[in-house]
């Protein structure tokens, strides 16, 4: 093992312990719970011959350390452990677990950070041998996300995708899963297994939060078609976890979300209405940051959240260009956006990136970084931080919602004027004249999928059109 990083193995003060009998060791110590944070030892298990998808096995170790910091933990080492195979019973091989266990020892740590999956039997043979509790990056994030829910939605979300969890994960000591007996006194043959019950009672939790998660769903909808009245386009931020959403969100539309140099420091969405520099409004929604090997059953809880990505005019990805694996960090939220349905034509479409953290960037990187801006006019590079860039972000926002438009030049009798308010108010009028019978005729750009409205309710007359840029590509 290598890449260790010794702390300090007194103690705090405060905390309040309990113990565990360790069948090798005897007796060991435990935090149970207390002033003082859980004392965590961090591994991350990497396969000699395991290939490679641009990140090193230390930036995957230190991405476990910020997690683990993200619910206030006392990380008390950190190890990386190469393997040559899998061992199906612990993962990493008998003498792996062998100079863990004394680690542990050494550094008084209530519970091992296993940065990775693991299958419920090495979980629990891992937990047996080193007489303390074991969490998978799974759990971790789990544990993280229902720690920073703060809406009722969030917090739905989350209990969902814990009680997913359990449920494969219902091993406890064998007497707790003998049969029950069946019938009444001694009659009847032997009942249900313990862990049969515990696994129903799971699932009708599962099934009461879906139901409530449909309300909710609907309530979404529901808000969602009531913005679609009042056609405020819809910008999604979007980027992995700690790129700077939040701060930029912050700074463009002069709000208060926390924004912290903290994994996941936002959970639940946010949205707020703002103006354009040229007096477009449109709605700015800030979303749960991405991350890599994001566990299977928070994209699925969050999907309702997420949709407010899906159903987004544009989408931008904020980047953290002081990154050195930010290509890699791209990768996973590009991976993300296309389960969610948001394939390489829909993002060539509504997609900007936002190359963040500036500011932290040397001389030559910033020029490098200037260089492929130059070269992709759907790149913007910025500084959440000090707004650098910002002016040319929203900018390059206004161009690529009004290339989503079609132009139409438009006849409006003078006795319509609630056909001339509804232009106004759905559309965004570029010119404007008056005839001399009465007529007004206008060019603005309306959506499409609003045209028949227009048309039908308040008898506009379309007169011309002129295609927007994605139309006039695809033709």
């Amino acid at each position: 093992m290598n890449a260790r990083v010794k702390a300090s193995d007194d103690r705090k003060p405060g905390s309040r312990t309990g113990t565990v009998n360790r069948s090798d060791k005897g007796p060991v110590e435990f935090q149970i719970e207390g002033e003082a944070p859980t004392r965590a030892y961090i591994l991350h298990a990497e396969l000699r011959q395991q290939e490679s998808d641009g990140r090193t096995a230390y930036s995957r170790l230190e991405e476990a350390v910020g997690l683990a910091h993200a619910i206030d933990l006392d990380v008390v080492d950190q190890v990386l452990v190469n393997i040559g195979r899998v061992n199906p019973a612990t993962l990493i091989g008998p003498g792996q677990v062998s100079q863990v266990a004394d680690a542990l020892e050494d550094n008084a740590a209530d519970l091992v950070v296993f940065n990775g999956p693991l299958s419920p039997g090495q979980q629990r043979n891992l937990e047996r041998k080193w007489g303390v509790k074991v969490l998978d990056r799974t759990g971790l994030i789990l544990e993280i996300f229902g720690r920073r829910a703060q809406t009722r939605e969030g917090r739905l979300q989350v209990d969902l995708a814990h009680l997913t969890y359990q449920k494969s994960r219902l091993v406890r000591s064998w007497t707790h899963l003998e049969r029950q007996r069946g019938g009444v006194g001694f009659m009847g043959g032997p009942g249900e297994r313990q862990i049969e019950s515990d696994r129903r009672m799971l699932q009708e939790r599962i099934n009461k939060l879906e139901r409530q998660l449909k309300t909710v769903k609907n309530t979404r909808e529901l808000q969602r078609k009531a913005r679609k009245r009042i056609p405020s386009p819809i910008v999604a931020l979007v980027g992995y976890t700690n790129a700077g959403k939040s701060t930029l969100f912050n700074r463009i539309t002069q709000a208060d979300v926390e924004a912290k140099d903290l994994l996941f420091a936002t959970l639940d969405p946010t949205m707020r209405k703002m103006t354009l520099p040229h007096g477009r409004e449109v709605i700015l929604s800030d979303t749960v940051g991405f991350i890599s090997d994001l566990p299977t059953e928070l994209v699925a809880a969050f999907r309702a959240t997420l949709e407010e990505v899906i159903e987004a005019d544009l989408i931008i990805h904020v980047r953290d260009s002081a990154h050195f694996e930010t290509d890699a960090q791209a990768e996973d939220v590009i991976e993300i956006l296309t389960a969610l349905g948001i394939d390489e034509v829909e993002r060539s479409e509504r997609l900007i990136e936002a190359w963040n953290k500036a500011d932290l960037l040397d001389a030559d990187q910033r020029e490098t970084l200037r260089g492929q801006v130059q070269r992709n006019d759907a790149f913007v590079q910025i500084s959440a931080v000090t707004g650098e860039g910002i002016d040319e972000l929203l900018d390059l926002v206004e161009r690529r919602l009004a290339a989503q438009r079609d132009t139409y030049s438009i006849a409006v009798t003078p006795e319509n004027g609630a056909g001339l308010s509804w232009v106004y108010r759905v559309g965004e009028v570029l010119e404007r004249e008056q005839m001399e019978e009465g007529t007004v005729h206008l060019t603005a750009r309306l959506p499409e999928s609003r045209l028949h409205e227009g048309q039908t309710k308040f008898g506009l007359d379309i007169v011309g059109i002129e295609l927007n840029e994605n139309a006039r590509a695809a033709e």
